[in-house]
């Protein structure tokens, strides 16, 4: 489910810098100093979405199935991690916006960062607490380390840097595993990318030249990234033998991990306000690019351009 929410929450990140990048800064002087009218048009923006989305998000998902007592349920071993990966991209990109949302009011970076990441992480909490009362999951610790996670990696970095010198990216690539779990692993390319967790590829990807001398000519847009990804998996903790009474094919399950440079659009310069606002909204996503993997059996390979 995790992954609903890193779509929901980047594509929303994504449109708040734009917006922020483009219209705020050409309509409004930044301010140095706390602004309060700034501050209330946040308070009652997030609170309105916090609002919205839970409520929509409640009725779309809890609705149909019946609630239960608090209760916990461990899925720290389910589909090799990558749920967890996903609720560490959720809460990255919540705090990072939060952040940003807060810092427009006026508020120092320090201040701005504690509050952004504290948006995040009590976002995500909130989630797990519906989890914990619906009978069909429960509460994971595991999801909430991951939350905390996403958080920190924002916090850290605002902190110590001002800026975010390590960015959490997302890249997918259609496979032919959904034809087997088509249920699970989704019926097409739209769903594919929520669902089939054999083609998404999470990465880390840092800005080299920010940790350079600011003298330095090296590119400034160009990133190095290190990804994970999972390979033949059609189940939750094991692969079924059987879906509906027919058998399918069996795959090995395996890890694999990428080596790749890429591209911080956000990094290169341009005059256009719609450039930049493109640059903002698909940032998050990690650049095609050639790419060395190395999977759990110890092999390397390389792929001309991999997404």
């Amino acid at each position: 489910m995790r992954i609903y929410v890193l779509v929901f929450l980047v594509l929303l990140y994504a449109s708040s810098e734009a917006q922020n990048s483009v219209v705020q800064k050409k309509f409004f002087k930044p301010d140095s100093i706390y602004n309060p009218k700034r501050a209330t048009y946040v308070a009652v923006g997030v609170g309105a979405v916090y609002i919205t989305s839970m409520a929509g998000l409640y009725s779309l998902w809890y609705r149909d199935y019946p609630s239960s007592s608090f209760h916990t349920f461990d899925d720290s071993e389910e589909w090799m991690q990558m749920d967890k990966i996903g609720h560490i991209g959720s809460a990255y990109y919540l705090s990072r916006w939060s952040g940003g949302l807060v810092s427009w009011t006026g508020v120092s970076n320090k201040k701005s960062a504690w509050i952004g990441a504290g948006m995040g992480f009590f976002y995500q909490t909130t989630i797990e607490v519906f989890d914990g009362f619906s009978s069909q999951w429960g509460f994971s610790v595991s999801d909430l380390a991951a939350n905390a996670t996403g958080s920190l990696l924002y916090l850290t970095q605002q902190l110590a840097w001002n800026e975010q010198k390590i960015q959490f990216k997302f890249s997918f690539h259609q496979t032919d595993y959904s034809q087997y779990r088509p249920n699970v692993l989704g019926t097409d390319i739209t769903q594919n990318i929520i669902k089939d967790y054999n083609g998404q590829t999470y990465w880390l990807s840092t800005n080299i030249h920010s940790w350079l001398p600011s003298t330095s000519r090296f590119p400034k847009w160009l990133n190095f990234a290190v990804g994970y990804g999972i390979d033949g998996v059609t189940g939750a903790n094991e692969n079924p033998e059987m879906v509906n009474g027919v058998p399918i094919p069996v795959f090995e399950r395996s890890r694999q991990f990428y080596f790749a440079p890429d591209v911080d659009l956000t990094k290169i310069k341009t005059r256009s306000p719609f450039l930049k606002t493109m640059f903002e909204v698909f940032g998050f996503i990690k650049f095609p690019a050639p790419t060395l993997e190395y999977n759990q059996n110890g092999k390397w390979s390389f792929k001309p351009l991999y997404f």
